[in-house]
């Protein structure tokens, strides 16, 4: 027996061996492919082509190879910034005639959306065109295609233009029927990330802030969209409680778009604007961005602008490009800070917020920082909770009209299994030498003296939170706090309470650091690097050849189930008090 047990794994040896050799020639021919890479070739008559069903970055990123120094160290062109810099470049190249937009799926939040949408209206001022197809719009879509000169739709097509709407959860009854809980300690009546734990229905707090800021969001859209429809905020309203874009006829009839049409009848609509024996070159926008990207004139300037990119929920971790982590911000920080070539700061942050000790030692670093060099901050999408803690103390602070923000509050989650435990016959039974020696047991009720001692806690941060914000912000503290509670603003609001100094976007941010610095020529240095390791580069370069335990996980279950085991898996691996956005922000 113990023979072919020898032959087995030696058998099995060989064969994983061969694997990872074959793993390795692929690997090896993947990276030959991408080091031969064709240079983008941007012809006369040329179209550019944007479609944005991709997840968008603020920050394509920037990566360190190590040791591992035959890995092509290129920089990637797909950030937001890389796309609103190519438009922008669009607008002045003679070989770009115009620009097609054909997306049913955009993969960004509000705020990014808007600054695309921006970019577009200001391409539109060079006089080239704009048009737009869709087999169907969603409304974040039609909010940013509304800026097209001509709108097409499919003719069984049509558009969602409804209005903005939130759909909570509420855990309480089900914690109850099941026996597995949350324990709650939180700060902020608005603070309504834990709420589904605690009720089965809204709180009229949490009611309040949703309403007042989908509106804020929705008056903005109605503005924008009317502005490029000739249209008034009363009528966008009366269109969409009639649901009046639901079929294409009917948005044709309601001027919410401009022709119906096939797709292949509105690529010869292009192709007869640019005359009928012309030919149509077409470029997709990350071919342009990367075209832009490596012909951008390097300045003779030796100064610098960093910055800073602060993407994704906050974690006591050293952080990557998908979540921020003390590590690499403050490492980020600080080479800006030592390098005397950079003469001001720009911190983009786009982020709901999480640990509140990393939000605290990241704002150590900014306030080190600030001391030197001024840092300005721009908001994208969310600078909530947690994310505003790490800007609130900058010298200033921008942000889109549709910014979540705010959210200046704390809570603290413990999971609890003791009626579970005991439905099934566990007991747990804990030794130690001191009193609180064996601390807390997910097996046991909490006691109220556990309760208390993590509520001493919450208040405290709660209390640093709203004294940080108010040195930051010239307020006071009682100030803060009227204001504070958790509760989420929208950048127009923000403005108003002293939480935000003007609104903009990253272009005027920049502007800002200069004007601090008192610069008139310079260069963008972005930060952070991130450090690779030999798994990830594996897998970037392979496509995903090689599969994590997270994309089998993501096959077996499927998109929308994998999201919920994501979220539940975040939940549990929140360490200490947490200062996080309410809720996880999914407008409709």
């Amino acid at each position: 027996m113990n023979f072919f047990k020898r032959v087995l794994s030696t058998v099995v040896g060989i064969g994983v061996f061969f694997a990872l050799c074959i793993i390795i020639l692929i690997f090896f021919i993947f990276m030959s492919a991408g080091s031969n890479k064709d240079i983008v070739v941007v012809k006369s008559n040329s179209v550019l082509e944007l479609n944005l069903d991709m997840p968008i970055n603020d920050y394509a990123g920037k990566y360190d190879y190590g040791d591992l120094a035959f890995f092509p160290n290129e920089p990637r062109y797909d950030g937001l910034f890389n796309i609103i810099d190519a438009i922008n470049y669009a607008a002045t190249d003679s070989k770009i005639n115009g620009i097609s937009i054909k997306n049913n799926s955009i993969q960004a939040g509000m705020a990014q959306t808007k600054a695309l949408r921006d970019a577009l209206l200001a391409f539109k001022d060079s006089g080239k065109f704009i048009v737009s197809y869709g087999d169907y719009y969603s409304q974040k879509d039609y909010y940013l295609n509304s800026v097209a000169d001509t709108i097409y739709v499919n003719p069984v097509g049509g558009l969602d233009f409804k209005g903005l709407a939130m759909e909570r959860m509420y855990y309480k009854d089900f914690q109850e029927k099941y026996g597995v809980k949350m324990e709650v300690i939180r700060h902020g009546k608005y603070k309504s990330a834990v709420e589904g734990y605690l009720n089965q229905e809204m709180s009229e707090a949490n009611r309040e802030q949703i309403s007042v800021f989908l509106q804020s969001i929705w008056d903005e859209m109605k503005k924008e969209i009317g502005a490029s429809r000739n249209m008034t905020s009363e009528q966008l309203n009366t269109l969409a409680d009639e649901l009046a874009g639901r079929t294409a006829k009917l948005a044709l009839t309601s001027k919410l778009i401009d022709k119906i049409g096939y797709e292949d009848e509105y690529e010869a609509g292009i192709q007869n604007a640019l005359g009928a024996n012309s030919d149509v070159n077409r470029i997709t926008i990350y071919e342009y961005a990367e075209y832009v990207g490596k012909k951008s004139t390097v300045k003779k300037s030796e100064d610098k602008i960093a910055v800073i990119y602060a993407q994704g929920q906050i974690m006591y971790a050293e952080g990557d490009e998908t979540f921020i982590g003390q590590g690499v911000i403050n490492k980020a920080l600080k080479e800006a800070r030592e390098d005397d070539k950079v003469k001001a700061i720009v911190l983009r942050v786009n982020s709901p917020g999480g640990s509140a000790l990393a939000s605290e030692l990241i704002w150590r670093e900014i306030e080190l920082t600030k001391k030197t060099k001024p840092v300005i901050v721009s908001m994208g999408d969310l600078a909530a909770s947690g994310g505003y803690y790490i800007a609130c103390n900058a010298d200033k602070i921008f942000a889109e009209p549709n910014t979540i923000t705010g959210s200046i509050g704390v809570f603290g989650t413990i999971p609890n299994m003791h009626k579970l435990a005991e439905d099934m016959g566990i007991n747990a039974e804990q030794v130690g030498t001191n009193k609180n020696a064996a601390g807390y047991s997910v097996f046991e009720p909490m006691s109220d003296e556990q309760r208390a001692l993590i509520k001493e806690g919450i208040e405290d941060i709660y209390d640093l939170f709203t004294q940080r914000v108010a040195d930051g912000r010239g307020m006071t503290q009682t100030a803060v706090d009227s204001i504070a509670q958790g509760r989420v603003w929208t950048g127009n609001d923000a403005i108003k309470i002293g939480l935000v100094d003007e609104i903009g976007g990253l272009d005027m941010a920049i502007q800002a650091a200069a004007d601090a610095a008192e610069m008139t020529d310079y260069k963008i240095k972005e930060l952070p690097i991130y450090e690779k390791d030999l798994e990830s580069i594996l897998n970037q370069y392979t496509g995903g050849f090689i599969q994590t335990k997270e994309d089998i996980l993501k096959e077996e279950l499927g998109d929308k189930h994998y999201m919920m085991l994501q979220k539940m898996k975040k939940m549990t691996q929140m360490q200490g008090p947490q200062l996080l956005l309410p809720y996880e922000i999914e407008i409709k």
